[in-house]
């Protein structure tokens, strides 16, 4: 019985992680675009094409755009269908992480995993600005960086004893250092195309990004997860460029590809060592 009333609060509180996704994710929309666009936060939305400001019946997510056939209230100009499939995706993505970093941490404070919901709610919006805009703007990167830091803490909190308290808080200070050096570590091969193409071949935004996987990940993880990343995103580009949808030189959002690689040293790091160690014996 107890099992069983176990299952049903798990599955309960899945739906209930994607309906706050669903809500999240418009308003990550809001975010991705004003931030690209250079705009303040604050303010209703507006419709783009008439720019009347929007009510709360308009931004139901899901229902408002079904209810209203894809189009704007008062003008009827047609609203693009990324909303509402980046909403549901948001959705996934907030039910995802949860059971995911439950799962890779199960000893961690609760905390941690609302930490890691935080941020794939950040991640979700350099998505949206990375294919729209290709850009990542950077008080993205400064909000990862402080959440990183949280994150840092709930691994790393020290057991604050009398006898040990100022070692451990030595080790922590030095823990601390290796994850910023960790993260120039993974950054300088992109920066190294970032230079040497003079920003052709890589945007800063991804270099940028690419510190912050380094320092959330370690220099092992963080130069696997870059790893990932190319490899995932040369297929896609060699895929595009033989269905002729892309060219050499067609410009290639490469964010999305450093997330992927990103997630799997997350929460799969462990067995992707041990899948390693079994085919190489190391």
């Amino acid at each position: 019985m107890l099992q069983i009333n176990s299952s049903i609060f798990y599955i309960l509180y899945s739906i209930f992680l994607f309906i706050i996704g669903l809500f999240l994710g418009s308003f990550l929309n809001v975010v991705a675009d004003r931030l690209a666009c250079e705009q303040t936060l604050g303010g209703r939305s507006k419709c783009d094409t008439c720019k009347r400001k929007l009510s709360w019946i308009d931004l139901i997510p899901i229902i408002s755009y079904t209810s209203l056939k894809g189009k704007c209230r008062y003008c009827q100009a047609s609203i693009s269908i990324q909303y509402p499939i980046s909403e549901i995706a948001t959705g996934v993505v907030f039910t995802l992480t949860w059971i995911l970093s439950q799962n890779a941490y199960p000893s961690a404070s609760v905390w941690l995993h609302f930490v890691h919901i935080a941020i794939a709610s950040l991640i979700f919006v350099i998505i949206l600005t990375d294919l729209r805009y290709q850009i990542i703007p950077d008080e993205i990167h400064i909000a990862l960086i402080i959440v990183g830091i949280l994150r840092f803490l709930l691994l790393n909190s020290p057991v604050q004893t009398s006898l040990f308290f100022s070692l451990l808080n030595f080790m922590l200070i030095q823990k601390f250092g290796m994850m910023l050096v960790a993260g120039m570590a993974v950054m300088l091969p992109l920066l190294l195309i970032f230079l040497i193409t003079k920003g052709k071949g890589m945007g800063f935004g991804d270099v940028k990004f690419a510190y912050i996987i380094g320092f959330l990940l370690g220099i092992k993880a963080g130069l696997i997860a870059l790893y990932i990343g190319f490899v995932i995103g040369g297929i896609i580009a060699l895929f595009l460029m033989i269905l002729q949808k892309a060219k050499l030189k067609t410009k290639i959002a490469f964010g999305p590809f450093l997330i992927i690689g990103f997630y799997i040293m997350l929460f799969f790091q462990m067995d992707l060592y041990s899948f390693i160690n079994s085919i190489y014996g190391f």
